[in-house]
């Protein structure tokens, strides 16, 4: 790890990440999003076959990008797969698989496009790359990370991010599930092999057990902090808001409110208020 962010993160955003991984990043960068959402594409080397991950906004430009460079490649895109049905990685989906022929596959039945959806501890092969579904709800019910076990890389979707740290998108979205899906990215990071974070927003993260530690240790300090705040008189999640993120920019206070009313709510659960 640098010592200077957590998870060591690449210097750019977009193109080779490991091997059998390369990102397309599209064109919607926001607060929310940051640089916009990574898309990923996945393959075996050697194979004439990929798997894309997130198609990511119903941007016309950026889904053909994705099959072109594919493509270059001289690869055709077999399979579309969603770590979760938020817009900004599964609105162009549709449209990417009437693009590409693909089926659609997804833990939500709502955004699967065919017969098929996703669960935890699933193994895919597609043209000899293997892949494997990690349930890691909390972040939304339906939050799943893919592993390569080969590169030792996992894609996280919204569970972890190349820079900053995500929401918990109440009341879908639950605190407890995702400290437990934390716990479960640890594990694999200290005992599965993993090192390589390939998140769903941001920069590629080389230190994946570091990147887990800084978000375990940041969402204990923020339970903390909004204990002490309703301790102090605040009796809604805006004025939890106010108190304990006054420093994060403004545009971000509507997503931390829905973190902090998971957080009430985990606390009210465990008897801590």
């Amino acid at each position: 790890m640098s010592g200077l962010l957590p998870g060591d993160p690449a210097a750019g955003i977009g193109g080779e990440a490991t091997s059998r991984a390369l990102c397309v990043l599209a064109p919607n960068p926001s607060p929310m999003t940051l640089d916009g959402t990574n898309t990923w594409l996945l393959s075996e080397p050697g194979s004439d076959l990929a798997v894309v991950v997130d198609p990511g906004p119903l941007h016309e430009g950026h889904l053909r990008r994705v099959i072109d460079t594919a493509e270059q490649q001289g690869k055709r895109v077999a399979l579309t797969l969603l770590t979760h049905g938020h817009a900004d990685h599964a609105e162009g989906a549709v449209r990417f698989a009437e693009l590409t022929g693909t089926k659609v596959r997804a833990l939500d039945p709502a955004h699967r496009l065919g017969d098929e959806g996703l669960h935890h501890g699933e193994r895919l092969e597609i043209g000899g790359l293997d892949l494997r579904v990690i349930g890691t709800p909390g972040h939304t019910s339906d939050s799943l990370t893919f592993h390569l076990p080969a590169d030792g890389a996992i894609l996280t979707g919204d569970t972890v991010l190349g820079r900053g740290t995500t929401m918990v998108a109440h009341p879908d979205g639950q605190l407890g599930d995702y400290l437990d899906s934390l716990r479960r990215l640890h594990t694999m990071a200290t005992v599965q092999g993993v090192r390589t974070v390939l998140p769903g927003h941001g920069p590629v993260l080389a230190d994946a057990l570091g990147a887990v530690d800084y978000y375990l240790a940041h969402r204990a300090n923020r339970l903390a902090q909004v204990e002490t705040a309703v301790e102090a008189g605040c009796r809604t999640a805006a004025d939890v808001v106010a108190r304990v993120y006054a420093d994060v920019d403004r545009a971000l206070w509507p997503a931390a409110e829905l973190s902090v009313r998971a957080q009430l709510q985990y606390l009210e659960d465990h008897g801590l208020i």
